[in-house]
């Protein structure tokens, strides 16, 4: 059995490690631009071991962004940035990844520390789509703008700026792509009956509702090189009554798997004010599992994974084959290296030879 410093190979990319960096918002791009602030964020983790580093949701219109800050990746002229960012990973040893999205009905918003609330008119607000005309709060919340329900015309430009962008993404020089499909987001909010009350093709059954998604999927992996691996980020329930349940997001794992997904990213969450998760440490770890065994595909696990041997286990045991990092990287971007050593597996990882040369000798003693 694998353990978390053994190599993963998914088609022709190999990731030193099963330890990866969830993608985390930053709001420091300029006009969806990268900056210098992700080469220092998202390098500095590569440093420290991680077999992948994701960047941010980057959207691929400028409407599917959250706020005015995000990452973007609608035209060309915002390659050049990002080629700079997945240089610098490839360069510290790291697959190179970038989670591509789009926010919906959530976009419009505020960066957190501004409040995370609807944009103002003299802010620059957007109109921002959806499923339906369902704002994401109910009046008096901080989200109040009323999307527009999407028309089929309106589904199929989305579906082009995703393709468009996963070209950019590979000429970028990433060696892999994630489709985010969670968090109440514009794909997740298609699969849920809470979000989605369409009438049309797009909406009221399952095969309906799971359609926008896997038309991008196909769109996705008609462009992106056959050798690079697609992964897809998916909010396995909704933590409410009546929503998207994990007997659901296993059978789309199913179908995903079989148009050339590799991998699922198991979240959940987000789509519906009001819903009560159960936090606690690997809080959504049985998701992987489940649809790991069920679906027959490959799946990443993420809540509050902290503890080396706790990441250990979720792979040893056969729960998932990938333990990714997200708060927990922000405060120890060396993770990888502290759970080598803690796990006596230090001989598996190498750091960059600038600090390796020095710290190696000491590192052995204490394995």
């Amino acid at each position: 059995m694998a353990d978390l410093f053994d190599p993963l190979t998914q088609r022709g990319v190999t990731y030193r490690n099963r330890i990866g960096i969830s993608p985390m918002c930053m709001y420091a791009s300029r006009d969806g631009t990268a900056t210098e602030w992700h080469v220092v964020h998202l390098g500095s983790r590569a440093v420290g071991g991680a077999g992948m580093v994701m960047v941010e949701a980057t959207g691929v219109e400028p409407r599917g962004r959250i706020s005015p800050v995000d990452s973007g990746l609608w035209s060309d002229d915002q390659t050049e940035g990002f080629a700079r960012v997945a240089s610098v990973i490839r360069d510290h040893g790291a697959v190179a990844a970038i989670q591509l999205a789009h926010a919906g009905r959530k976009g419009s918003t505020t960066p957190p520390w501004q409040g995370d609330r609807s944009l103002t008119q003299a802010e620059g607000a957007w109109q921002t789509i959806g499923p339906s005309a369902i704002p994401f709060d109910p009046p008096g919340g901080q989200v109040t703008h009323t999307p527009t329900a999407m028309t089929a015309d309106d589904i199929a430009t989305v579906c082009r700026a995703f393709r468009d962008a996963t070209v950019r993404a590979d000429e970028a020089g990433f060696d892999m792509v994630e489709l985010h499909n969670a968090h109440g987001y514009l794909l997740h909010s298609f699969l849920s009956p809470h979000s989605n009350r369409r009438t049309d093709a797009y909406g009221g059954s399952f095969d309906n509702r799971v359609r926008f998604t896997l038309e991008t999927v196909r769109a996705m992996r008609e462009v992106w090189p056959e050798r690079k691996p697609l992964w897809l980020r998916l909010s396995c329930v909704d933590w409410i009554a009546g929503g998207w349940t994990i007997e659901e997001s296993i059978a789309l794992a199913r179908r995903l798997k079989g148009e050339g997904v590799d991998l699922i990213d198991c979240s959940s969450g987000w789509t519906v004010p009001g819903e009560k998760p159960p936090f606690g440490p690997g809080w959504q770890v049985p998701f992987a599992d489940r649809i790991r065994r069920e679906a027959g595909i490959a799946t990443a696990a993420v809540g509050e994974i902290t503890a080396a041997h706790q990441a250990d286990e979720i792979i040893t045991s056969g729960k998932a084959d990938m333990v990714l990092l997200a708060t927990e990287s922000l405060r120890d971007p060396y993770w990888p290296y502290h759970a080598a050593m803690t796990l006596g597996r230090l001989g598996a990882l190498r750091m960059p030879i600038h600090y390796d040369y020095v710290i190696r000798p000491q590192s052995r003693a204490a394995e």
